[in-house]
């Protein structure tokens, strides 16, 4: 399985204090999180499948997750226990997540 975490700026404010610092972090902590944290998934069924995990921060800049692909269930379970050991909180999101599918 192909892991990528990307890092997210949608609702980071360019001019808040310590902006250039909040956003190497956040790029840091993607790196962390695919080469280190999520490095045991790659070794897990499906092996030809990918997982695309996003975190950003919300508006208080605490780090937040979510999953933006299908993946099974037991993948979701996973990154969501390595997260949450990780002090990231879920990513909820007021609209329709328009790239999971129907289950």
């Amino acid at each position: 399985m192909i892991v990528t975490v990307v890092a997210i700026f949608d609702e980071f404010n360019p001019h808040a204090p310590l902006a250039k610092v909040l956003k190497e972090r956040l790029i840091r902590l993607a790196s962390e999180l695919q080469d280190v944290s999520l490095k045991p998934l790659t070794s897990m069924p499906p092996m030809d499948g990918d997982i695309v995990v996003y975190i950003s921060y919300n508006l208080k800049y605490t780090v937040r997750w979510r999953i933006a692909n299908d993946v099974p269930d037991y993948i979701e379970k996973e990154v969501a226990h390595i997260c949450a050991l990780k002090g990231y909180i879920v990513w909820k999101t007021t609209t329709v997540n328009m790239l999971k599918g129907k289950n």
